[in-house]
């Protein structure tokens, strides 16, 4: 029997995605230390991938540095490795067990380089979703296929899951659309909409938008 949809199931899926960008985001919104802006690396430990809480303790000693007391000798130098390729711009400092991560200054170089690394999450985030819409569109035409369904039904579902994708796409952005406010394009972005139905969203340095063309597989 093909798999039957479960929308429920592919909105559970859709929120955990959102809520990973989420935690990947909450360390790029200040340069004052925090455990949130680590929370996401993963060390090689004991043959696994381990959350790097899982091997030492964290703490914030200084407004600006997060150590890490790493339980295991062993493990130090994959404590160390990790956060250098974590991708985040972090240069650990180690001590024997004690890593200390020196939060850089959030200057002008500093902000560009968070820009970046907060856009590489919401290509992540993006791609994980639309797979999880593909996933369920997959499902829906297998179950077409095999008659468990007819065409009006097809469509039907295909709409509640197009539906429930665009609730966890902040935007759905038309090809031709530009998305940012930059020099010469200073009104009509999606950026400009955001701030009009969100205007506390006007308060952020730069606000990075997470959107799905309409170039997307069906």
């Amino acid at each position: 029997m093909t798999e039957i949809l479960n929308l429920d199931d592919l909105k559970r899926r859709m929120e955990g995605a959102l809520n990973a960008f989420s935690q990947d985001l909450a360390g790029l919104r200040t340069g004052r230390a925090s455990a949130n802006m680590i929370d996401q690396i993963t060390v090689d430990a004991y043959g696994s991938k381990m959350p790097i809480e899982q091997v030492g303790t964290i703490s914030i000693p200084e407004p600006r540095t997060i150590s890490i007391q790493v339980w295991d000798k062993g493990l130090v130098i994959s404590v160390e490795k990790s956060i250098q390729e974590s991708g985040l711009g972090l240069n650990p400092q180690t001590d024997g067990q004690l890593v200390r991560i020196p939060v850089p200054e959030l200057n002008e170089e500093r902000r560009q380089e968070l820009i970046k690394i907060a856009g590489k999450y919401s290509e992540q985030s993006r791609v994980s979703i639309r797979n999880i819409r593909r996933d369920g569109m997959d499902i829906i035409k297998a179950m077409e296929k095999n008659s468990e369904i007819g065409k009006d039904e097809s469509v039907s579902l295909s709409s509640n899951v197009q539906d429930l994708t665009d609730d966890y796409i902040v935007v759905n952005k038309k090809s031709g659309i530009v998305t940012h406010i930059a020099p010469g394009n200073y009104s009509g972005t999606l950026q400009n909409g955001l701030y009009y139905e969100y205007p506390e969203l006007s308060k952020v340095p730069r606000t990075c938008l997470l959107y799905t063309s309409d170039a997307a597989d069906e």
